[in-house]
């Protein structure tokens, strides 16, 4: 991962050595609980999407573990 952040960070004159966030990152208000739980969603869905896991709760550091499942994952987390 640490390569790919680096990777990206030499593309951006803006980044001294890793860029995590893409450079058109743009907020978003959070108007809704229902936008609030597809966003959660969607963070949960990216570790799947990448082939890194086959599913969201298999990813160790994603708090999706706490919002599928009865177990709970590496911090607490309070679920909404």
């Amino acid at each position: 991962m640490l390569r790919a952040f680096r990777y990206a960070g030499k593309k951006n004159s803006n980044n001294k050595h890793f860029q995590l966030w893409r450079q058109d990152n743009h907020p978003i208000e959070l108007f809704t609980p229902k936008v609030v739980r597809q966003k959660i969603k969607y963070i949960h869905e990216n570790p799947v999407k990448a082939g890194i896991v086959s599913s969201p709760e298999h990813y160790l550091y994603s708090s999706a573990i706490d919002y599928y499942t009865e177990q709970c994952g590496m911090l607490d987390v309070i679920v909404i």
